[in-house]
This record gives C-alpha cells, sequence and structure tokens, in this order.
C-alpha cells in the first residue's frame, strides 16, 4: 500500500497575526478567553465581546463555530466583516480545532467578497493545520471541493500566481490526483483573459500528470485557438479529441462551425451540421443562430432559408428558437413568399414563430399589397395567444378598410378583444372611416356607439363630425374623418 505523505498536524499561529489578536487572558479557568482584537474604537470592541458572549458557548465546537458564524455574525450588521477575526480566534484556543465545515465556509464567504488576502491566509492554515478527518489514512474528502472554489475565484478576478499556489496546496494536501475539473477551472480561466499559451501549459501539466481531459477541456481549448485565430489547430486539437475516445457534444460542434463561418467556409460548417445529425448529437438554438443568423448576415438568405426548412422536415429544430432574422431578411428582399413558406413549415412542425417574426411577415405582405393574406396571419396569431403592437394592427385594418373589406377588419377588431387586444381611438377612427366609404351607416353608427361609451369621443362637435360622415357616406368621409382623427387619436 502506499501511504500519503502526512502534513503537519501541529497548529500554525501564522494565521492569526498579532496586531489582530493579542495575548488573551482567561477570565476564569472554566471558560475560553473572548478575543481582543485590533478594533477602530473600545467601543466596538465591547459590544463584539458582548455579542459573542451572548451566542457563543465558551466551549464551543467546529459545528456550533459554524452555526454562529453563518446565522448570528454573517448577518448581523456590525460585526459580519469581523468573521475572519473570530475565525483566527478561534485557531488559537488549545481545545479547539477547525474542520472542513468551518475552512469551507470561511473560503467560500472570503472568495465570495473578494477578501483574497485572507483568503490565501485561510488556505495556508489548512495546509499546516489540516481537517481532523486527515488525521488517519487518508485525507479529508471535502479539501478538493475547498480549494476547487479558492481556484475558481482567483481565475475569476484574473489572479492566477495565486490560483497555481492553491493548486499546488491542494495536490499536495489530496489523495491521488486532482480532478479533470480543477484542470479545467485554470484553462477557462487562462482563456477567459486570452492567456492562451498559459492555459496550453495546464493542459499539457494535464497531459504530463496522466489526469484525463474530458469533452469540456477540449471545448475550452477548441475556442481558445478559434479566438486566437488559429481555426487550423481547433480542428486538429478536434480529431485529437476523437482519437482519444473523447465524444464531441453540441458545444464542440458549434464552436467549430462557427469558427467556419469566421473562415468563410460555409460548406464545411454546413457540413459539420449534417455531421451533428448522423451522430445523433441534438441541435440547440445556439446552433441554428450560429448557422441561419450567420448565413443571413453573409448575404445569403435563400440559403439560409432552405436549409432551416430541410432541418425542420429531418425534425430537428430545437423549439424555441426564433427564426424572426430570417424573415426580416426574406422580407428586405421582398420574397414575401418564401417568408411565408418558412413560417408555415416551421409552425407545422410545431416551432410556432415568434411575435417580432410574426409583426415582419405581416409588414412584408403589407409592402407588397398581399392584405387578404396578411389578414389571416393575423388571426392566426390572434388565436394562438400572440398579440400584434397596436400600430401593426392599425396599420392592417387601415389597409383592409382601404380595399372595401371593412367588415372583415370589424371581425378581426372583435377577435383581438377577445385576446385582450382593445381597440384604441385610433381603431375606431380607422373602421368607421371604412364604413363610411362602404355606405354602411348603421355599421358605422354601432362603433360610435362603442366610442361613446369607451370614452374615446371627447366633445359633442366631434360626435356630430364622426355622423355626418356616415350619413354622407362617400362624398365626404375622407375629408370629415380625417379632421376627427387629429381629435380622437
Amino acid at each position: 500500500m502506499v501511504f500519503k505523505k502526512k502534513l503537519p498536524k501541529p497548529r500554525s499561529n501564522a494565521i492569526p497575526p498579532s496586531s489582530e489578536i493579542s495575548h488573551l487572558a482567561p477570565e476564569s479557568s472554566s471558560v475560553t478567553p473572548l478575543p481582543t482584537l485590533s478594533l477602530s474604537s473600545a467601543t466596538t470592541q465591547t459590544q463584539l465581546t458582548h455579542f459573542l458572549k451572548t451566542h457563543l458557548n465558551p466551549s464551543f465546537t467546529p459545528q456550533e463555530l459554524l452555526n454562529f458564524l453563518k446565522n448570528r455574525l454573517h448577518h448581523h450588521s456590525k460585526f459580519t466583516h469581523f468573521d475572519l477575526h473570530v475565525f483566527r480566534y478561534a485557531a488559537t484556543i488549545d481545545s479547539f480545532r477547525h474542520d472542513h465545515s468551518t475552512f469551507e465556509w470561511m473560503v467560500r464567504t472570503l472568495a465570495i467578497s473578494d477578501r483574497f488576502d485572507g483568503l490565501r491566509s485561510v488556505l495556508e492554515f489548512m495546509v499546516s493545520n489540516p481537517c481532523p478527518c486527515s488525521d488517519g489514512i487518508f485525507s479529508c474528502s471535502r479539501t478538493e471541493p475547498i480549494f476547487r472554489f479558492a481556484i475558481n475565484s482567483y481565475c475569476r478576478v484574473g489572479r492566477f500566481d495565486e490560483a497555481l499556489i492553491a493548486f499546488d496546496y491542494m495536490s499536495k494536501m489530496i489523495d491521488g490526483l486532482p480532478s479533470v475539473a480543477v484542470y479545467n477551472i485554470l484553462i477557462h480561466g487562462f482563456v477567459k483573459y486570452r492567456e492562451h499559451e498559459r492555459a496550453l501549459g495546464v493542459y499539457n501539466r494535464m497531459i504530463k500528470d496522466k489526469v484525463k481531459p474530458d469533452v469540456y477541456t477540449f471545448n475550452i481549448l477548441i475556442n481558445s485557438y478559434c479566438q486566437n485565430s488559429q481555426f487550423g489547430l481547433a480542428l486538429g486539437l478536434f480529431k485529437e479529441m476523437r482519437i482519444k475516445g473523447c465524444v464531441p457534444n453540441v458545444v464542440s460542434f458549434n464552436t467549430l462551425i462557427k469558427g467556419f463561418f469566421r473562415e468563410k467556409k460555409f460548406e464545411e460548417g454546413i457540413g459539420m451540421a449534417y455531421e451533428m445529425i448522423d451522430l445523433g448529437c441534438e441541435f440547440t438554438t445556439v446552433t441554428l443562430e450560429i448557422l441561419i443568423g450567420g448565413l443571413c448576415r453573409a448575404g445569403r438568405v435563400m440559403e439560409g432559408c432552405n436549409l432551416l426548412i430541410d432541418f425542420s422536415r429531418k425534425g430537428v429544430v430545437p423549439i424555441g428558437f426564433d427564426y424572426f432574422g430570417l424573415i426580416e431578411s426574406l422580407s428586405k428582399e421582398g420574397n414575401v413568399g418564401k417568408a411565408v413558406e418558412v413560417v408555415d413549415e416551421l409552425w407545422k412542425k410545431g416551432n410556432a414563430p415568434g411575435l417580432v417574426a410574426c409583426t415582419y411577415l405581416i409588414e412584408g405582405l403589407r409592402r407588397y399589397g398581399k392584405i387578404e393574406e396578411a389578414a389571416l396571419w393575423m388571426e392566426k396569431m390572434l388565436k394562438k395567444g400572440m398579440i400584434p403592437d397596436s400600430v401593426t394592427y392599425n396599420c392592417l385594418l387601415e389597409d383592409m378598410c382601404d380595399v372595401g373589406n371593412a367588415v372583415e377588419a370589424n371581425k378581426l377588431k372583435i377577435l383581438a378583444s377577445t385576446k385582450g387586444l382593445n381597440p384604441d381611438g385610433m381603431t375606431y377612427n380607422i373602421l368607421i372611416s371604412g364604413y363610411s366609404k362602404e355606405d354602411r351607416k348603421l355599421e358605422g353608427q354601432v362603433l360610435v356607439d362603442e366610442m361613446l361609451d369607451a370614452g374615446y369621443i371627447p366633445d359633442i362637435a366631434t360626435y356630430n363630425r364622426l355622423m355626418d360622415g356616415l350619413s354622407n357616406g362617400k362624398k365626404s368621409s375622407s375629408s370629415k374623418m380625417d379632421g376627427v382623427r387629429g381629435k380622437i387619436s
């Protein structure tokens, strides 16, 4: 059996600096002395001493200290920042020994609050004063998670020298080798701060230590190569990944597809998407945003359109993918027929368009005079509970009225009302104007009464103009209704 090299057991006094904790004089032989800290005022010292006496038993255990730190001190508005002082005070008591629970709480608290100097002192104290769980043959199982949290926090703020020191401390304390997750944290930290060579250094150390990289390791490094315009090396690492028996996931493919598109190698990127399908690797919305969005931005809108339709027919489009960018591009190019085909195809497969996509579709149909088709899509939207913005809605009603379809426009208004889109003054004005043009006095009068009940008619003069417009029909509807519109919009 290979035995772990034992670390020194005697408690070190390195953690409680003399400037913070002075020599403690016991009040009696049966009571553990309380800390005398270098606080800003004597009043604060007295208050903290009283607080400790009140809430912490004299002969406290690690669990009791943990409860005090978590439930008493941590939530105290005045004393919360003295947690490290109390932790250090406890370390000076002969009858007390910190365990993994108090170490973990202190490390996490210091890391979260960015008190990195204190964090380093606690980690050093852990090395010279290990958890009591380590008194036997094996080390404490919580040692690596505690250090992993600290290393992640150092990497988060770019303090890599301290992260590597913590890594070395941890490596000496644990049984066996560090887990791949800890190496990944370091590699990701270096990549995040654009220190590619140092990330590769950690990867090489990982291989030398005979720690098997996982899919996350490879994904991080592939992304780093792509960020550094070394796409060939990214592809090489992707091949190495598969040779080593590591199965790529959707992030691996997404990163490479994005790299292909950045290099203007669209066919290769699309080919990799089909390889994903063959391998049974499911698309995410990000996959399609890279593919379809990338093609649209490159001016290959029709190619993106046909690709999305093909993916839909293969059943690989993830629910929730919003293809409004494609619909917008098709509408701007005047290819609303293709836009309708895309929306219809995906909607049938359960991928309903988002509100923005529907709005672009309706606007495109209106722009090219396909008012009846736009009305049908608006009706479909409303029946699915999708509420359009009032501008698009009112513009469509006006278009319908302009082509002599005021009755259908009013039906759309009734449907919208049942779905929570109530008519405003402009809606009523448009419809009444439409009825007036079609000499439908009775239907228009019903709407005028509705307007009156809803408070959209400010005065009797406005009411009279509306009624006169309906009575005179086509002869005066345009001029009179325009005069009313400004008062009720």
